[in-house]
Formats: structure tokens, sequence, C-alpha cells
């Protein structure tokens, strides 16, 4: 994957070649996408990012892995494992995902141009890595859950099913809504407004009523 000689570069240097290149991909898709608006967003020589990836493909799977190491070690031990109501726990991790954005504005719409567009023809060992990484998200935001803010006439692990079963339909509504577009592009704050919508819909349906 990546070269040493890339490792080696300075950390604000190689920052500015991985967000150009992140936002590229994220906006075209890798068929798309182009080494030469890479190379001009980053201020750098088509030479120089050849001298340290061999190729386009190379680049992008670096990208990937790169993707998941920070989801692993910088979002994900975010999530409040000690709230205990669900739903607001799902709040509070879009927030964090939110604010995620400054630290490298690219790295969630690079994701979810991979696993949109792109997840079916990525090599095996990558497939697995993402849904490994998925699923590692599923288990933190189903711990330590207070059951007993859930109907009385449905069992709580019944309910738990159900919320994963209607957050994986609605992620599936998104991922055909989005196919095709720049995920760059998109009105994250309608997106996220929507989705507090969503979770109070679940509230009613799954929560007893106050």
């Amino acid at each position: 994957m990546a070269t040493e000689k890339f490792m080696k570069l300075d950390p604000q240097k190689r920052k500015t070649i991985l967000d150009a290149a992140l936002q590229e991909f994220a906006d075209y898709g890798y068929e798309y996408a182009s080494t030469n608006r890479i190379v001009e967003k980053a201020k750098i020589s088509k030479g120089s990012l050849f001298y340290y990836f061999k190729s386009k493909k190379e680049l992008y799977y670096y990208l990937i892995n790169y993707g998941i190491e920070y989801v692993e070690k910088h979002y994900l031990p975010k999530v409040d494992e000690k709230e205990t109501d669900l739903i607001e726990k799902f709040r509070k991790t879009a927030k964090i995902k939110l604010r995620s954005y400054s630290e490298i504005p690219g790295i969630f719409n690079f994701l979810g141009e991979v696993y949109i567009n792109e997840f079916e023809s990525l090599p095996e060992d990558l497939k697995q890595r993402l849904l490994e990484m998925r699923n590692l998200a599923y288990t933190k935001l189903f711990k330590n859950i207070d059951t007993g803010l859930f109907r009385e006439d449905m069992e709580p692990n019944e309910v738990i099913r159900l919320f994963s079963l209607t957050l994986s339909g609605y992620e599936k509504e998104l991922v055909n809504r989005f196919k095709g577009k720049q995920i760059s592009a998109l009105n994250y704050e309608a997106y996220w407004q929507e989705y507090d919508e969503f979770l109070d819909l679940l509230k009613k349906a799954y929560y007893k009523s106050k």
C-alpha cells in the first residue's frame, strides 16, 4: 500500500495530498477520479504522486484502509458507551460524526462513496475490513442499553432487532437515494434534520409513552 517514502513526508504535506485525494474520489468515484485534479489541488507534480503510489488503484486502496483506521481509532472510540438511551446514543453519535468533518473533511464522504458505489468491485480483504468496521460500530451502539425504556408489550431483544432492521432499511434507502450523486454535494444539514426526525419516529414506535 503506501510507500515508506510517502509516510516519511511532512505530516501537513501528507495530509494535503490525502485530503485532495479523498475529496476527488468522493466526488467522482474511482472510475472518473482524476489524478490530474488531485495533484492540482495538492499543489504537487504528477510525478511526485506516482513516486509515492505506483498507481491510481494503489492510492485508492490506501485511502480505504486509511479511512477505516481513522474511523476505528478516532471516531468509534468517542461513541458514548455509557449512554443507556438507545435513541439518544444514535443522536449523539451523529453529532460526533459532524465534528469529525472539521478534522478530515472528506473522510466520511469518501467512505460513503466507496460503500454506496464501489463496494462490490473491491477485493475481498477490503470488503471484509469494511464489514468488520460496520459490525464494530453496531456493537458499540447497541451496548449497555436501558431496555426499561422500551414498550412493555414487546420483548427488549425484539425491539433492538427491529430497531437494527429499521435503521438498516433506512440506510439502504439512503444508499439508493445517493447512488450516482456526488456525496460531497449533498445537503447534510437537511440530512441530519431528517435523521433527527426519523429517530423521533422510532422513539414513538418502540418506547413507552410519557
